[in-house]
């Protein structure tokens, strides 16, 4: 219940705003939280997807020792797709912080 009325509070104060300022201030702190949590789990999920990748070359080359140039290769594309993928949401959290389209 306090939650919601905090909540209700904020939204208060930001429907009696009587100039923009606060809006503005209320979407940067807003894009900073955003850009945070996305460049976080972004970097979670690469984390998660490197090692999987990592994980099934390790398994492929201990059972046939023969293809292990073969698996390695394949290994380091994955793991370029992967990391363009965080590489991506990076440039997208740079974006919202320093050149904001909410902003106007």
């Amino acid at each position: 219940m306090k939650k919601v009325v905090f909540l209700l509070l904020g939204l208060a104060g930001l429907a009696f705003a009587a100039d923009g300022e606060m809006n503005n201030s209320l979407i940067r702190a807003a894009s900073v939280i955003a850009a945070g949590v996305g460049l976080g789990l972004a970097a979670l999920g690469g984390a998660i997807g490197m090692g999987n990748t990592a994980a099934a070359t390790i398994s492929g080359t201990a059972r046939n020792p023969g293809v292990g140039s073969k698996l390695m290769t394949t290994m380091f594309i994955a793991l370029a797709m992967v990391e363009a993928q965080v590489i991506y949401a990076l440039v997208i959290t740079l974006i919202v912080l320093y050149a904001n389209p909410m902003l106007g």
